[in-house]
């Protein structure tokens, strides 16, 4: 589990944005939204949440990281430089922040633990039977 004492590194696919988790993740789950879809290029995302945005520290390439902000969901950041997505959510506020699991360089030490707008999932991609609960939308906090 990170924490301030043994932070979880992270980055983009090119190094340009380096950061650090120093809190445990509360939750982690996957997304089937058509907007993760589109923006990851796969069937659905995994993500580990943050405690109200609290516990991520961007080390370096503050400069390099765009973030789109949608009408509505999290605004979503990632690298200029390589289009890598990090995190959703504005981290040091106290709203929501979700890691995106491919983008930490180690265990995050959480299982997923849901499933996220499956109503959106691709007909063509059967979902895993995991035994996970799955939401028609969005989970409820």
């Amino acid at each position: 589990m990170p924490s301030p004492d043994a932070p979880l590194p992270g980055s983009c696919a090119c190094g340009a944005v380096q950061f650090q988790v120093t809190t445990a993740f509360v939750s982690a789950g996957y997304c089937h939204c058509t907007r993760c879809q589109r923006r990851a290029g796969t069937p659905w995302s995994y993500n580990a949440l943050l405690p109200d945005g609290h516990g991520l520290e961007i080390l370096s390439g503050a400069s390099d990281i765009t973030v789109w902000r949608p009408e509505t969901g999290l605004p979503k950041a990632f690298c200029s430089q390589c289009g890598g997505h990090v995190w959703s959510g504005d981290p040091g506020t106290d709203g929501r922040v979700g890691v995106r699991i491919g983008a930490l360089h180690a265990d995050p030490g959480i299982e997923p633990s849901w499933r996220q707008w499956i109503s959106s999932a691709q007909p063509w991609v059967p979902i895993p039977e995991d035994g996970l609960p799955r939401y028609p939308e969005a989970r409820q906090t």
